[in-house]
């Protein structure tokens, strides 16, 4: 075959422009595809800390706020509350909560923070098959007997935790409730799932 008359630089400014094209096609089917692996922005929501004001929580009261999509329950506890706790040790699976269930900062009697002992954070689920517990903060209620000093009862299969989520003994669940990272941005706002690189 015979190449005269043919224009070379014709031929060249056919071959990069079909070239330039073809590339802006790949990169024009790859963009979507790509970002498709990101997390939407639902996601990056249902993750992301959360915030709740804990001013108007009564001592002795509860409030639950979702995380995750999980109930995440903030308790103001009593003094008594407080000094209740250290007589349960005896009738608990962890007393000292020894599992890795929370954060360092909550690895106490109380399962709180060292500056805020009367709040408990946790997660709302019961350890045994995921269940949602009741608040039960009455003392010696007759259907839990005369040594109940408050906490937590699973409906379902009879798991009881007391009001720093320490399971007791001879129940189903095998561990106490999870603590979620958390911190103070002020003495009335606490932030769920971040406590901000605390150990």
């Amino acid at each position: 075959m015979s190449t005269d008359g043919v224009d070379a630089s014709r031929r060249r400014f056919l071959t990069a422009a079909t070239t330039v094209v073809g590339a802006v096609g790949a990169v024009a089917v790859a963009v979507p595809f790509i970002a498709s692996m990101n997390p939407s922005a639902r996601a990056k929501a249902a993750g992301a800390p959360v915030q709740a004001d804990i001013s108007k929580l009564e001592p002795g009261s509860m409030m639950t706020v979702e995380w995750r999509g999980k109930p995440v329950w903030i308790i103001r506890r009593t003094e008594q509350n407080l000094k209740d706790l250290e007589s349960l040790n005896d009738s608990l699976t962890d007393p000292a909560s020894e599992s890795s269930l929370q954060p360092v900062y909550a690895k106490n009697a109380q399962r709180s923070s060292e500056s805020r002992p009367e709040i408990a954070v946790l997660e709302g689920i019961c350890t045994h098959l995921g269940c949602s517990p009741t608040f039960r903060p009455e003392m010696a209620p007759a259907d839990l007997g005369p040594d109940w000093k408050g906490g937590f009862f699973c409906p379902c299969h009879g798991s009881r935790f007391d009001l720093a989520g320490r399971v007791f003994k001879g129940v189903p669940a095998p561990s106490n409730l999870v603590i979620p990272k958390h911190q103070y941005l002020s003495d009335s706002v606490i932030q769920i799932g971040e406590d901000g690189g605390v150990a």
